[in-house]
């Protein structure tokens, strides 16, 4: 689904006005935050997607830590998880164990159980997580709260989109795609402990929508003008070669229309590059905005925890929208 499409379905929701509802559909953040009796508040979100890989196991795990990162993109702490799967009965049931096994895999790895799920019977693969956690309202972070002055601080490089489409269509080979394929596993559990020490007025993860389409939720519900400088923005080289000749993925093509209006690129800035900061990711990095004057010790602590990716790639500003520099 186009963010413009999602934007419609959600104009169809009439919001609640639940006082306990912390975090729900108005400012499109990465889960739903709700407060129960005890006054502790519960995490909730779900994800799922069709096969990024060939192989079974890799894509259930890596569908698993794209649904974990929802919850650690708003400094919750994931409890349980249940499996939420469309299984082809066509193919062989060993396959999809070796999902589910990747899944409950990698959720280990996070402190997580999956506790059950639901599978139905659809010609499409399809696999995820329904993720549960608890999370302090006093210290969570949502699209809500950038300032002018902040910094940008992204913990991931993208490529996933473009380098994912051309491995499955067979144009590299698994090995070719490895080092996508290891950022794609990695969980944001590190680099949301890391930050949680920090002032981090906002945050996103980077999946679908893209850098520019995630960005663009914080611009919007912030009120707040983002800049961000293209050299500064991590990129894995394999996505930078395919990205002279494509083919890009279809969400991608469709985060760049509707980010036409929102965005502005320099003068005669390359259509790859705006594809790639347009690129539909899966399992991307954390966008984290937090006070300039703490970014470069961030980015530091994000280094020496492995995270070599991690860049200041841009400030806030008063106004609105994003602007692109070279």
């Amino acid at each position: 689904m186009s963010p413009a499409e999602l934007d419609k379905l959600l104009s169809c929701v009439t919001a609640t006005t639940d006082p306990n509802l912390l975090v729900g559909i108005r400012t499109h953040d990465d889960a739903a935050v709700y407060r129960l009796p005890s006054g502790e508040a519960v995490i909730q979100t779900v994800d799922f997607f069709t096969p990024v890989v060939d192989d079974p196991y890799t894509w259930g795990a890596i569908a698993a830590a794209n649904s974990l990162s929802d919850i650690y993109a708003m400094n919750g702490r994931p409890l349980f998880a249940l499996n939420i799967a469309c299984f082809p009965k066509k193919l062989p049931m060993e396959l999809w164990c070796e999902v589910l096994r990747g899944g409950a895999d990698k959720a280990r790895e996070a402190g997580v159980v999956v506790a059950g799920g639901h599978t139905v019977d659809d010609p499409e693969p399809k696999y995820g997580l329904v993720v549960t956690g608890l999370i302090d309202p006093r210290t969570m972070w949502t699209h809500e709260g950038a300032r002018p002055g902040d910094a940008l601080v992204l913990t991931k490089p993208l490529g996933s989109g473009i380098i994912s489409t051309a491995l499955r269509a067979g144009k590299i080979s698994m090995e070719t795609a490895r080092p996508m394929i290891q950022v794609m596993l990695e969980l944001n559990r590190a680099a949301a402990e890391i930050l949680s020490h920090f002032d981090v007025h906002a945050c996103t993860d980077i999946t679908g929508n893209g850098l520019l389409g995630h960005a663009a939720e914080i611009a919007r519900t912030s009120k707040v003008k983002l800049e961000m400088t293209m050299g500064k923005v991590p990129i894995l080289e394999l996505a930078h070669s395919l990205s002279e000749t494509g083919p890009f993925p279809g969400g991608t093509w469709a985060n760049r229309e509707y980010l036409q209006a929102f965005v502005s690129y320099p003068e005669n800035f390359a259509e790859n590059k705006i594809l790639l900061l347009c690129d539909a990711q899966t399992s991307g990095g954390l966008l984290a905005v937090l006070p300039e004057n703490q970014a470069k010790e961030a980015v530091h602590k994000l280094w020496n925890a492995g995270m070599k990716w991690s860049a200041i790639i841009g400030r806030s500003l008063e106004g609105e929208g994003i602007q692109i520099i070279s």
